[in-house]
């Protein structure tokens, strides 16, 4: 069984700094991860030697790497477009050292959609890079602003899927639903606790409410940890189609547009919801490294012990995602 995961994250030292310079408006609180956990920021900053042996610990056959969030989606447009060349430049060059180990999502500098639109084209057709990472708004702006449909229409012309990745709430969020405890538990709360899945269940709401879907029908999407709230509820948000007077019911959307992975919350019983509601052939793997880890095989072990025909297995471990790359045009 070939295992591929989807959601593998680096970072640059150019990046970091970048991130350092902002606007404290638009630092994304969870910098520390990246500039004062040295474990943390070791691990993105690696991108061979230490994370194969995390993989082979994992069980994890070949990575996909992607910029961690936040992207270089709230610097500013120049800056921005400078950072996007050089990462994907630096990942195209890693993924050919690697082919056997490592692919790759380019990293897109929406504060300026149109050389974002042309980085993605370039990113497939000239570095092999077999995507793009996306992390919803872009500072005021959410990703279904009419500013970023090139990059959807680039995208689906392409045949490239865009993985939409969670990011902190704005600020004003953060103050009115997470805040009150101490720091630790407020930064806790609004984001892996439970923050950032909502946070991107809705962008991936929005896309499909806005009708990207309906102007770019052949746009394929990846979201993680499960759907990121949206499978949970998706009776219940199928009331929202008439309202936004869609071409059709809000979940054959999410059923023919959206691919979902694990993230690496290895837990059956998602795994058999999410097979449920969308089925086997929009389930793609993914570890989340470095943020989370599952030592001694567990990536592996959980595939492996899942019920599951062996062909469903293999087709979620890696023949999904394989199906879907072999689609893109280059």
């Amino acid at each position: 069984m070939k295992t591929i995961g989807l959601e593998e994250h680096f970072v640059t030292a150019d990046v970091v700094e970048a991130w350092r310079t902002l606007d404290p408006q638009w630092q994304d609180p969870t910098l520390g991860y990246y500039v004062t956990d040295e474990e943390s920021g070791r691990r993105l900053a690696d991108l061979t030697r230490d994370r194969f042996a995390a993989m082979a610990e994992t069980g994890l056959d070949v990575a996909v790497l992607s910029l961690t969030a936040p992207g270089v989606q709230n610097l500013a447009p120049d800056n921005a477009v400078t950072l996007q060349i050089a990462a994907n430049d630096l990942l195209a060059d890693t993924v050919r050292a690697h082919p056997d180990r490592l692919q790759g999502f380019a990293t897109l500098a929406t504060p300026a959609p149109a050389a974002a639109a042309r980085e993605l084209e370039r990113a497939v057709t000239e570095l092999g890079l077999n995507g793009a990472m996306l992390f919803g708004r872009t500072r005021d702006h959410n990703l279904d602003h009419r500013d970023f449909w090139p990059i959807f229409e680039a995208a689906a012309a392409l045949g490239a899927p865009l993985y939409l990745h969670p990011q902190s709430p704005r600020p004003m969020v953060r103050a009115a639903y997470y805040r009150g405890f101490n720091r630790g538990l407020d930064d806790a709360f609004a984001t892996h606790g439970i923050g950032w899945h909502y946070e991107t269940g809705i962008q991936l709401l929005r896309l499909i409410l806005s009708g990207v879907f309906d102007r770019f029908p052949d746009l394929q999407v990846i979201v993680g940890h499960w759907g990121e709230m949206v499978l949970f509820y998706l009776d219940r948000i199928d009331t929202l189609t008439p309202a936004a007077k869609l071409a059709r019911p809000l979940s054959d959307y999410v059923r023919n547009n959206v691919f979902v992975t694990p993230s690496g919350i290895f837990n059956h019983r998602y795994l058999r919801w999410a097979i449920e509601i969308v089925g086997v052939e929009r389930i793609l793997f993914s570890t989340d490294y470095p943020f989370q880890c599952a030592p001694c095989g567990g990536a592996r072990r959980f595939l492996e012990e899942a019920n599951l025909e062996d062909s469903d297995r293999q087709r979620i471990a890696s023949g999904n995602w394989e199906n879907l790359v072999a689609a893109v045009k280059r």
